[in-house]
This record gives C-alpha cells, structure tokens and sequence, in this order.
C-alpha cells in the first residue's frame, strides 16, 4: 500500500475515532465499534495504529499541533498583552465548540479508561496554555496592566474558566456552545 493511502487511512481513523466522541452520552469507544464504524477489520485499525493509545495521542497530537499553531500566532500578531489573552481564551472555546469530539479528549472524559500518560500529556497541555498566558499577562504589566505579580493567578484564573466551559459543553450533551455569554465573561476576567 502506498505511503500516502496509510496516511489518509490513520485520517479517517482519527476522523472516526473524533465523531464517536461526539456521542452526547459519552460511551465508552471500543476498538471493535470503531473499526465496524469504518467498515474494516479490528487487524486493518491495528495495521496503522499498535494501540488505541495510539489513536487517541494522534487526537492529541492533532489539539496540541493546532492549538499551540494558533497560539503562536495570537501572540506573534497581537502587541497588546491583555488582547492576546482574550484572543487565546476565545480561540480554545471556539476550538472545543467547533470539535465537539476533541473536547472530551481536553476535559480527559474520553481517556478515564485509557493509557494513563494520556491523561498526563493533556495535563501537560493545560500547563503549557496557562503558561502562554501568564507570558501574555506579563506583557500587559510592562504595557500598563495588572502587576506582574498577579500574571500567575490571572493566568490560572483564565484557564480555569476555559476549563469550565469545556466542562459544561460536554455535559450538556453539547448544547450549551462554549462561546455562548462568554464574550462578556471573558472581558470582565481580563479586567
């Protein structure tokens, strides 16, 4: 089989793998439901991946790579300290509301059953957005802003927000949007 039919294989396993966790219920994804979902063998799956951990650090892969992309843009683009977290924290909320099923992946609901280092790698994710934060704080104290003292917990207070959003999206079934009221919460947290 030719280099670039696996690599579009591993895609549509991972696109698979991403609409399962779109289901509001929160099943758990097995092997066998996701290979019956792309109409192939349990053997074909094993074929492109050694493990399920495997496709699901390809999800992660795929949140890290994009996110962190965005983030380095938001912050290459954007002079303005408290501007780039606001454009951060909106950014993930309308990641995880455009990827309903990525988000069960960064609240760790799709991985309670998995591979334990997942669970560490999107806590290390978390660590590095906050981190990406407090630096944007940080340049909002030089500029004028809250003191570089409170950069830390301001950091912390955003992330926790955003957190929660994700939370509520993916308990509610995804009814309730990320982005729904948030333009003024995010405004009265970057005060």
């Amino acid at each position: 089989m030719p280099l670039h039919k696996t690599g579009e294989r591993k895609l549509q396993i991972l696109q698979a793998l991403a609409g399962m966790l779109e289901n509001p219920k929160g099943e758990k994804v097995t092997t066998a439901a996701l290979a019956a979902r792309l109409s192939v063998s349990e053997a074909a799956l094993y074929r492109h991946f050694a493990s399920k951990a495997q496709m699901y650090e390809g999800l992660i892969e795929f949140i890290e790579t994009t996110v962190f992309t965005l983030v380095n843009k938001i912050a290459q683009n954007e002079g303005i300290g408290r501007r780039q977290v606001l454009s951060i924290a909106r950014m993930l909320l309308e990641f995880a509301e455009q990827n309903p099923g990525m988000t069960r992946v960064l609240i760790g609901d799709a991985l309670v059953h998995e591979d334990e280092r997942l669970q560490q790698r999107m806590n290390q994710f978390v660590d590095r957005v906050e981190l990406a934060m407090r630096q944007s704080w940080k340049l909002a104290a030089i500029q004028g802003g809250p003191p570089d003292s409170e950069a830390a917990d301001r950091a912390a207070m955003m992330v926790a927000f955003v957190l929660g959003r994700w939370h509520r999206f993916a308990k509610s079934g995804f009814q309730l949007t990320p982005m729904e009221g948030a333009a003024l919460q995010l405004a009265m947290l970057a005060e």
